[in-house]
């Protein structure tokens, strides 16, 4: 493989452009981030999206590796003298690392084998002579075999020479890489996964579904696999590779035995000894090791669209809010916060000691309530929560309250009080108290909140921590990376950890944007920007559209409109009768926006010399200055009233949040004091791949109960029974 081959490559992969291929490459090789890529160099990559690019570059990245592995392999044949010319086409053809290290593997080196043992015998040619299969089945098989006795090398009769030259072919059998191909599609197609239990069923609880559990490995989905996986680590599950041996030696027999011959009894025993020896352990491992691989990048996908579509979710802005972690030895902390996100006081209730405590707590929680006029209670979803709820329902009830509640995802929150970015921001309040803050923050802006948690501490996903750390936290960091230049990021309020997730800037520069804002006050412009210490033109370039400026000296300064198209969207104004001051008047905002829905983007483009992708850009930025792009999604779910599960009913429609979706469905939030869970089977009545092309992370969807077991804390919904009593009414 060639690596100027690459880009082409890729590009059939995808099906998209050459041309787009090599340009994107180009660009990422040229320091450029992805967001950056995606949002202001369309023209270049043929406008693909930035899920297209994140392949590309994944791709780039994995042939890179192949091309430099097959560099590294050649140099170690050709070092050992045996490079052959058909050898260097096959490792200069294969695509895959797997197909590579098939083909280095009777090259590598590797420990005194037995095969190794015997070939220092002088038993070489006797393999290769039943290799060979030249010998007539007539021929005398011991006599030829009696030139290769030498008791001085340990070979003392004939049968030791040919258990010998057995074990040598057993090894080339097993190093062959298209007999390795061969059996590795058979296994994949033929083999099965089957569990038992290791220790007494009271001692492996979670486990006891795989206690008498088979599967074909090419039916398990992702969630069983890693589930098997933690069984068998955590040593509660005995963990069986099942193939068919037998029928598996016949097809490698097969293609070692060309005819009937003298040595077809030994070909047979070697083979069968290869087999169970050699090849049936390593593909059980190579195959384990594959299904684990494959499981994990589908657990870390499925985070990463959850964790996405969670950061995504709608701020309550404008809120004076409460935010309560609930508890019961240690009470529920809170803590009220004003529209900005500063803590106005803190408290602690106990809601669920005695009588007189929560009488207490009332009158003090109430107090504070209309003191600090707070319009907005966010209530953790942990230990203690539904009391919480219960409690602060009566309360609004009794005292005909406005007030309205959310309850809010509150993983992750420990992580941060416990950290010292908490330390840092909170300094005059208690560990215990910040987790209130942050649960109240979150409500007020999703984003701005989480993206100071650990994303593998937010728990939208299924197994993350059984999955490979150092992936799960770059594909996590990405998912981040995406959310938060989609949005955007306020320049004059942004956090440090907000501000390091942009394009093109690090930690450091993050910072040293904070301490500069503290020195010199707010910022006015973009360009000042350039006074931040290691924040150079490069990075200026990358980071700049994704930063805005409320009220800047520029108005542009508060759109995505990058400042190097500011002259393209100051024409285009111009074109249109407007000036940029008008970006600031809602009157003449209306105007230029009825303006722009008469305009033929393509001729326009052609008059102006721009391309039609930025151009269109431009315009939706212009009509919305400060727009936030999460203003088009649906809020959150606030109550008034507390929902008992005594009161659920089979057959009634609820409406609900959906609070996470996994591989066989979605748990959704109802309002109860546990989440419903949306299985796949529920979900629609049209074919799907995944449940994530049904439903995400913060919908609000109505669903059918379809049955509450109290006993066992489990509520059935269906979304598809719901929407098909939707369309009968809809029809009457």
């Amino acid at each position: 493989m060639k690596l100027q081959d690459i880009p082409a490559m890729i590009a059939r992969e995808l099906g998209i452009r050459p041309a787009q291929a090599e340009a994107t490459v180009e660009l990422l090789d040229a320091g450029n981030t992805l967001p950056f890529i995606a949002r202001y160099r369309k023209e270049a990559t043929g406008d693909l999206d930035e899920d297209k690019i994140r392949s590309l570059e994944e791709r780039l990245q994995y042939l890179r590796n192949v091309a430099k592995r097959q560099e590294e392999i050649l140099a170690s044949i050709e070092s050992q003298g045996k490079l052959t010319p058909e050898l260097t086409a096959a490792i200069e053809g294969a695509q895959k690392l797997q197909e590579l290290e098939d083909l280095y593997l009777p090259y590598r080196p590797k420990k005194r084998t037995r095969a190794q043992i015997a070939r220092e015998k002088g038993l070489e040619p006797l393999a290769e002579r039943m290799l060979a299969q030249t010998d007539p089945a007539s021929a005398d098989r011991l006599a030829l075999t009696t030139e290769f006795i030498n008791p001085e090398l340990g070979v003392e009769n004939a049968e030791s020479a040919l258990a010998g030259a057995r074990d040598i072919v057993a090894e080339v059998v097993a190093e062959r890489a298209d007999l390795r191909a061969l059996l590795r599609r058979e296994t994949w197609k033929s083999a099965a996964i089957s569990t038992s239990l290791a220790v007494p069923e009271a001692e492996a609880p979670d486990f006891l579904t795989y206690r008498e559990y088979r599967e074909p490995i090419n039916h398990m989905p992702s969630h069983r696999i890693l589930a098997v996986n933690r069984g068998e680590t955590k040593k509660a599950l005995k963990v069986h590779f099942e193939i068919p041996q037998e029928a598996l030696i016949a097809t490698i027999l097969k293609q070692v035995q060309k005819s009937p011959s003298l040595w077809s009894q030994d070909l047979a025993d070697a083979v069968q000894d290869s087999c169970k020896r050699l090849l049936f352990p390593s593909m059980e491992r190579e195959i384990r090791s594959a299904l684990t691989e494959n499981a994990e990048k589908q657990a870390i996908s499925l985070f990463g669209r959850n964790l996405r579509q969670l950061l995504l979710i709608p701020p309550l802005a404008g809120h004076t809010v409460l935010g309560l972690d609930p508890g019961y030895r240690t009470g529920c902390k809170a803590a009220i916060v004003n529209p900005q996100g500063t803590v106005l006081a803190t408290a602690v209730f106990y809601l669920t000691h005695s009588e007189s405590q929560r009488q207490s707590a009332a009158k003090q929680m109430l107090e504070l309530i209309r003191r600090h006029q707070v319009s907005l209670a966010a209530i953790g979803n942990g230990t203690a929560s539904y009391e919480t709820e219960e409690f602060l329902a009566g309360l609004i009830r009794d005292h005909e309250l406005t007030l309205h509640y959310v309850i809010a995802n509150e993983a992750g929150a420990s992580v941060y009080s416990a950290s010292k970015l908490a330390k840092d921001e909170l300094p005059d309040l208690d560990v215990s108290l910040r987790g209130a803050v942050s649960i109240a923050r979150r409500v007020q802006d999703p984003l701005a909140e989480l993206v100071k948690i650990e994303p593998k501490a937010i728990g939208v996903g299924q197994y993350q921590h059984d999955v490979d750390q150092k992936e799960l936290l770059q594909a996590l960091d990405g998912v981040v990376e995406s959310a938060v230049n989609h949005v955007g990021v306020d320049l004059n309020t942004a956090s440090v950890e907000l501000l390091r997730h942009v394009a093109g800037i690090q930690g450091p520069v993050a910072k040293n944007i904070v301490a500069w804002r503290d020195a010199n006050g707010r910022f006015s412009r973009r360009k000042e920007l350039l006074k931040i210490p290691r924040l150079g033109p490069a990075a200026f370039v990358q980071c700049a559209g994704f930063l805005r400026v409320a009220d800047a000296t520029d108005p542009l300064d508060n759109t995505p409109v990058h400042p190097e198209s500011y002259a393209l969207a100051e024409a285009l104004l111009e074109r249109l009768g407007f000036k940029k001051a008008d970006l600031r008047c809602r009157e003449k905002l209306s105007q230029l926006q009825t303006a722009i829905q008469s305009i033929d983007v393509a001729s326009l483009a052609a008059e102006l010399g721009a391309g039609e992708p930025t151009l269109r850009d431009i315009l939706s930025a212009l009509v919305k200055p400060g727009r936030d792009p999460r203003e088009d999604l649906p809020l959150p779910v606030t109550r008034k009233n507390i929902v008992k599960l005594d009161d659920l009913l089979p057959g009634a429609i609820v409406k609900g949040t959906v609070h996470n979706v996994t591989d066989f469905g979605a748990f959704v939030d109802i309002g109860v004091k546990i989440n419903g869970l949306l299985h796949r089977s529920e979900l629609s009545n049209k074919p799907f791949r995944h449940p994530l092309d049904i439903v995400s992370v913060g919908d609000v969807i109505e669903v059918m109960i379809l049955n509450v077991d109290a006993s066992r804390n489990r509520i059935g919904l269906s979304l598809k029974q719901a929407q098909k009593n939707q369309s009968l009414s809809a029809g009457k």
